[in-house]
């Protein structure tokens, strides 16, 4: 006689094989590495086909027509080894290790402005040259600032509702950094950097009064500098109406050369390789205005693809935030949320710019533009993100770290 086991228990051990035939959890997010990837190798194309005709001008008459290609190639490159290397460390190294990042890239931006030392170029001295390559110490701040506000908040967690302990100490440590970036000077990467600051501080629960009140003030420092420095004041000006013949072949020369290459790429674009602002007409067309080669080669289809693959990255960086504080990685999901706020705010500035909606400011677009630093440093970014996810993965999965 056989006796009748309840059915509630034969539930509770399921059998190999419904465990085998479970959905497993994938180690890490294939999509974001190959989204990350395909921006990369897009920028690359774009940058080649943007750079090509540079060394018909004096000022790159040495180079070969490759010289930009082969050069972004080699940062991609390396690039992607640093960021396998930095998905490598566990978060809980990055946040022991993050204040004294934080101090080491803030001496980096003191040795920029020694004579001798810091390398200028078009008048703004933001390189330190080490031969093979010039590193700019602001592109480390953005993802160490992104590093040291998430560890900050989390230490100061009981006090984020007060302004003296909560507030004032990141407030002095992001003065400093912007205080060193204005005498570069980089008005575009402090506004970054306060951006990051403000936001993950938001996230972290500051109090809502104290945040408006800052926001606001921040708001008048920043009017303030705009309009006690002259040259800042005449191309915010010369932003607000470039189609006047002084204004379009003077302050606002980019920004008129960048619609007119907008203008011109209508829905689907001239044709890869196509563009004629690219033809010394748009500076830094490799660099800065790199959206508006695309607009004029690619049309508004490929705008929107590159707009589409922006907005899925941050949307996915704060998805990965959110689930990581769910499982109690406070300091995670707050640095996941800046890294995506880093390349949110700085590929809106990016293409404000280039499209005519913000003043003309010289920020590069992330993981596309030409720039050994910028790539490198995003790259890292991107990793850390990764290892976030692959640390929630595994938190999920029952596991330890």
């Amino acid at each position: 006689m056989k006796l009748a086991i309840p059915s509630f228990f034969s539930r509770s051990a399921p059998s190999s094989e419904a465990l085998a035939q479970r959905p497993r959890i994938a180690e890490y997010d294939q999509v974001l590495i190959w989204v990350t990837l395909l921006l990369m190798l897009f920028g690359l194309v774009m940058v080649y086909s943007a750079s090509i005709a540079l060394p018909d001008s004096p000022k790159y008459a040495s180079y070969h027509n490759n010289h930009f290609l082969v050069r972004q190639a080699m940062f991609i490159t390396v690039s992607l080894v640093a960021g396998a290397l930095a998905f490598r460390v566990p978060m809980k190294t990055w946040q022991k290790a993050a204040p004294y990042l934080f101090v080491g890239t803030l001496i980096l931006l003191v040795l920029v402005l020694v004579p001798g030392l810091g390398k200028g170029v078009n008048g703004a001295k933001r390189w330190l040259s080490f031969k093979v390559f010039n590193l700019q110490p602001s592109e480390l701040m953005k993802l160490f600032m992104v590093l040291y506000a998430a560890d900050y908040t989390v230490r100061k967690q009981q006090y984020m509702h007060q302004l003296t302990k909560g507030f004032l100490p990141m407030a002095a440590a992001v003065g400093c950094v912007g205080l060193l970036l204005l005498l570069e000077p980089d008005l575009g990467a402090f506004g970054v950097i306060v951006c990051i600051a403000m936001g993950i501080l938001f996230l972290g629960g500051i109090n809502g009064i104290w945040f408006g009140g800052i926001a606001s003030m921040l708001v008048v420092v920043f009017g303030l500098v705009i309009g006690l420095s002259p040259w800042r004041r005449e191309r915010i000006f010369a932003y607000l109406n470039p189609w006047t013949e002084e204004n379009a072949l003077g302050k606002a020369y980019q920004l008129s050369h960048s619609l007119i290459a907008f203008g011109r790429g209508e829905l689907f674009g001239v044709g890869l390789g196509g563009s004629v602002e690219k033809l010394h007409y748009l500076p830094e067309a490799h660099t800065d205005f790199l959206l508006a080669v695309i607009g004029e080669e690619l049309g508004y289809a490929g705008v929107l693809v590159v707009v589409l693959m922006f907005y899925w990255l941050i949307k996915r960086a704060f998805e990965i935030g959110r689930q990581a504080i769910a499982i109690d990685l406070t300091f995670a999901g707050l640095t996941a949320k800046g890294i995506g706020l880093w390349i949110g705010v700085q590929a809106f500035i990016n293409m404000g710019v280039n499209l005519g909606l913000l003043p003309t400011k010289g920020l590069t677009l992330p993981l596309m533009s030409y720039g050994g630093s910028g790539v490198l440093i995003n790259c890292v970014g991107l990793a850390i993100l990764l290892r976030i996810d692959y640390e929630n993965r595994i938190r999920m999965r029952g596991g330890r770290l």
